[in-house]
């Protein structure tokens, strides 16, 4: 659909497009055939899309996969898409918030997903030891840090995380003027990839949350030393009973120097978080 048609539609429907939700409709075809060549997609692809809208990439999604399960939580984009695709048994919709909701068992995520929640969408969809394929729209600034390129200020939180979990693929920038209305932020699709070998600290549930909650505990150190970023993260989950010298020794044990956060390298991260588990524990 082109701008006037989604304008017409919108008016139709007495609707305002909401910024909190990230409410920005396609109007670009030739990104929706980006995001195809992307997707590979196949009659056996069960496909997760965040964010529905009026339905532009979930038609191209349930004319070329098995199954597509789309979340839409505007009740009335999910009013519209309901009768607009009521008669294709190929396509779940669920008027539902994603980030309150089990998401159902995919092969891939395949979304314009609210910018907004991009970092929560993660956690809740990917961070897990066997995560789905993700084509994805996402704010050019978090496409940055998610394809580190040792740049120290693109270096962050969801830098290690989503490494950790996924392969980074293909970055592709996205014009703005491509969406109505348009944004105010830069956007880039993006495909991650599983990772094919997982550190095994990240394949069971209680394990993948204290990492999580390491990386964000240290990250906000990232100048800092190691061991005294260990430190903050330890008094901030009261933990004031293991000192400094402790830490150092018990990283040297396991060979590791008291570099700064920044110096290590992202498939380190997940060895490290064991390393202060199995010392708390």
């Amino acid at each position: 659909m082109n701008r006037e048609q989604i304008q017409l539609i919108l008016r139709d429907l007495e609707f305002t497009p909401k910024k909190n939700l990230g409410q920005n409709f396609l109007i670009n075809d030739s990104v929706l055939t980006r995001i195809t060549e992307l997707s590979n997609l196949s009659k056996e692809d069960k496909i997760l899309e965040i964010g529905a809208g009026l339905g532009v990439l979930t038609e191209m999604l349930f004319e070329k996969t098995k199954l597509v399960y789309a979340f839409e939580i505007d009740t009335t984009l999910f009013q519209y898409l309901k009768k607009k695709f009521s008669n294709n048994k190929n396509l779940k919709l669920f008027n539902k918030d994603i980030l309150k909701s089990d998401p159902p068992l995919c092969d891939k995520v395949i979304s314009n997903i609210p910018y907004t929640i991009t970092g929560q969408i993660f956690q809740k969809i990917f961070f897990n030891p066997n995560p789905p394929q993700g084509i994805l729209l996402i704010e050019k600034a978090i496409a940055n840090r998610i394809f580190y390129n040792n740049k120290y200020k693109n270096f962050s939180r969801i830098t290690i995380t989503v490494n950790s979990f996924l392969d980074p693929i293909t970055m592709i920038d996205i014009s703005p003027n491509s969406f109505y209305p348009h944004p105010k932020i830069k956007l880039s699709l993006v495909k991650l990839k599983p990772k094919k070998k997982m550190h095994p600290f990240l394949k069971k549930e209680d394990t993948i949350k204290f990492f999580l909650k390491f990386i964000a505990g240290i990250m906000p150190y990232k100048n800092k030393n190691i061991v005294n970023a260990i430190e903050l993260f330890l008094k901030g989950i009261n933990k004031t009973n293991i000192k400094k010298d402790e830490i150092l020794s018990y990283l040297e044990k396991h060979n590791y120097r008291n570099d700064k956060v920044s110096k290590f390298k992202i498939n380190q991260f997940p060895d490290l978080s064991q390393i202060v588990y199995n010392l708390i524990n």
